[in-house]
C-alpha cells in the first residue's frame, strides 16, 4: 500500500513557511506524495452538495504550490486532488505540468483531474458546464498527444480544441508520459478511467456496494478498450487515524494508495499527527 498525504489549504492556510514545513516533514515521515487541491474561483452562494463555500475560502494555484514543493524538497511525488480540467486550456497545462516534472526530476506523477460541480466557476472561464465531461476527455487526449509528440510536431481536431503541426517541449522527465489519474464518485468517471484514466482516485459517501460496482466497471471498461486493466492504479480517502485493519479492508478492495490529511489546526500538532501515522505503518522504512 502507498500512502499519500493531503495539504488543505482552505483548512491550512496558505502561509508559505508553514506549507514548506509540512512538506518537508511528510517527506521525512516516509509519505509517498503531497496532494492540493483546486478551485480557481468561488462565489456567494457556491455549494457542493449540502455545503455552501464560504466565497473568501483560500485556493492558491495547486501547479505553482507544487513547484514550490518541488524546490523544498528531494524525494516526495506531487499530485493534485484534484484538478479541474475542464477549465484550463490542455495546450498550456501540457507545459506546465512537463516543465514542473523536468524541474522536480520526474515528480509531477499523480495529477488527478476532475470536472467541477459548481456551474458559476466554468461560467467565469466560459466554459459549457454540460460539455465539461467532453471537453475533460479531449483534454487529455491532446496533452499526451503533445507530450508523444516530435519535431514534426503532431495535429489536433475536435470539438473544443484544434491544431495543425504543434510542437512542446520540454518534454517531461526522461521523456515520458505523465500518469493522470481521475478523480469523481459517478459511473461515468469510472468509464473514464476505463477508457483514459492511469487510476481512479474514488471520491464522494458511496455505499460498498456502489463504491465496488464504480471499480468494477472502470476495469472492464479498459478491458473493452483493450487497455490493461491490471495496471490501474486505485486510490481511496482515508483518515489519519485509521487502523492496520481498515489499511487490509482497503487492500482487499483493490486499493493501491490512500490518501490521509491531517485534523489538527495547530501546526505542532499536525506534524506529530503525521510522525504517529508513519510510525504505525512503518513509512520511513518504505521509502
Amino acid at each position: 500500500m502507498k500512502f499519500g498525504i493531503n495539504y488543505s489549504t482552505p483548512y491550512y492556510g496558505t502561509d508559505p513557511d508553514r506549507l514548506m514545513a509540512f512538506a518537508q516533514h511528510a517527506e521525512a515521515c516516509g509519505f509517498e506524495s503531497i496532494l492540493l487541491p483546486d478551485h480557481i474561483a468561488l462565489y456567494p452562494g457556491a455549494a457542493i452538495g449540502a455545503y455552501e463555500m464560504p466565497p473568501t475560502t483560500p485556493f492558491p494555484d495547486p501547479l505553482d504550490c507544487l513547484s514550490f514543493v518541488a524546490a523544498a524538497t528531494e524525494r516526495i511525488l506531487l499530485g493534485t486532488g484534484v484538478l479541474l480540467l475542464p477549465y484550463r486550456h490542455p495546450v498550456v497545462l501540457a507545459k506546465r505540468l512537463a516543465t514542473i516534472d523536468l524541474l522536480s526530476k520526474g515528480r509531477m506523477r499523480l495529477l488527478t483531474v476532475g470536472l467541477g460541480t459548481l456551474p458559476g466557476e466554468a461560467a467565469a472561464v466560459g466554459v459549457d458546464f454540460a460539455s465539461r465531461g467532453r471537453r475533460a476527455d479531449e483534454a487529455i487526449d491532446v496533452m499526451r498527444l503533445l507530450w508523444a509528440g516530435d519535431a514534426d510536431g503532431v495535429d489536433y481536431h475536435g470539438e473544443f480544441f484544434s491544431f495543425d503541426k504543434l510542437c512542446l517541449y520540454p518534454k517531461p522527465h526522461g521523456g515520458d508520459q505523465l500518469p493522470i489519474h481521475i478523480g469523481g464518485s459517478s459511473r461515468a468517471a469510472a468509464r473514464r478511467v476505463g477508457r483514459r484514466g492511469d487510476g481512479y482516485f474514488a471520491g464522494g459517501m458511496l455505499m460498498p456496494a456502489e463504491r465496488a460496482e464504480q471499480w468494477d466497471l472502470a476495469r472492464s471498461t479498459a478491458d473493452a478498450a483493450g487497455r490493461d486493466s491490471g495496471a490501474l492504479e486505485y486510490t481511496r480517502w482515508g483518515s489519519i487515524d485509521m487502523p492496520q485493519d481498515r489499511v487490509d479492508g482497503f487492500a482487499a478492495q483493490g486499493v493501491t494508495r490512500i490518501i490521509v490529511g491531517a485534523t489538527a489546526s495547530d501546526q505542532a500538532v499536525q506534524l506529530d499527527e503525521m510522525s504517529a501515522f508513519a510510525a504505525r505503518f512503518g513509512l520511513a522504512s518504505k521509502s
